[in-house]
């Protein structure tokens, strides 16, 4: 997923380029986000590329808070980058330049709600949501990377039945580490507002959790496989048994 969202920026960055004499090599890792700004205003591929890195996960996070689509989510990513980077002269710094994106990505996947439920309307149909496929750590214990695959699902699926406004605040507050002022300037609510959504997000969401993950835990710290044929054949051959 990571890597689809990557190839898609890499893209974009190419299609913004203007010249090859915009091109610089690197972004100083202590340049100003006016800085970072300016120079992506003039099209310089490592500016555009640093601002994308460092928004990805967080933009197609809310997007998928809004949507409950993978592909769906992709695609509104770059969409608001391509808007972004074609009006940073409406960038007018009174936020930060993360808060900018978030909304501008926010209003881009409401668009496509409206669209959708127009689109319901008249064909009678909704598809499916889609559950985020996190990617594994790689091992060589398949038990452990079930057990792990099985509880993502559990908590994906619980925080997809979350309301939309609950949705959207935890995503942001507790999966994306926004403050509260920044929640609640970039949902246009008050942050008492996101304070109470917040502790009631995480009241149904621990409820939710806890109903489904009980099948779940019964098969936790598994022990089977490959772990358990070499603990058992170490003992053997301790025992003499097992030439």
């Amino acid at each position: 997923m990571i890597a689809r969202l990557v190839t898609a920026e890499h893209g974009i960055g190419k299609h913004l380029i203007k010249h090859p004499k915009h091109r610089t090599a690197d972004v100083d890792a202590g340049a100003s986000e006016a800085e970072l700004v300016r120079r992506a205003q003039g099209r310089e591929e490592a500016a555009l590329r640093a601002i994308m890195q460092a928004n990805n996960r967080r933009l197609y996070r809310l997007a998928r808070g809004v949507l409950r689509s993978d592909s769906e989510a992709e695609d509104v990513v770059q969409e608001t980058y391509v808007r972004a980077f074609t009006h940073l002269d409406g960038f007018r710094g009174e936020s930060g330049l993360s808060t900018w994106l978030s909304r501008i990505a926010i209003n881009v996947a409401l668009g496509r709600v409206r669209r959708a439920k127009q689109n319901v309307e008249w064909a009678g149909a909704r598809p499916e949501a889609e559950i985020i496929q996190f990617p594994l750590s790689s091992g060589a214990d398949p038990e452990k990377s079930m057990a792990q695959r099985e509880i993502r699902c559990v908590v994906e699926h619980a925080i997809d039945e979350l309301s939309d406004d609950f949705r959207m605040v935890f995503i942001a507050r507790v999966m994306e580490g926004m403050t509260i002022e920044e929640t609640a300037g970039m949902l246009c609510i008050k942050p008492e507002t996101v304070k109470t959504r917040l502790h009631r997000a995480r009241a149904m969401l621990r409820e939710n959790v806890e109903k489904k993950i009980g099948p779940v835990v019964m098969d936790a710290f598994p022990f089977a496989g490959e772990r358990c044929e070499h603990l058992t054949g170490a003992v053997l051959k301790r025992l003499g048994a097992g030439t």
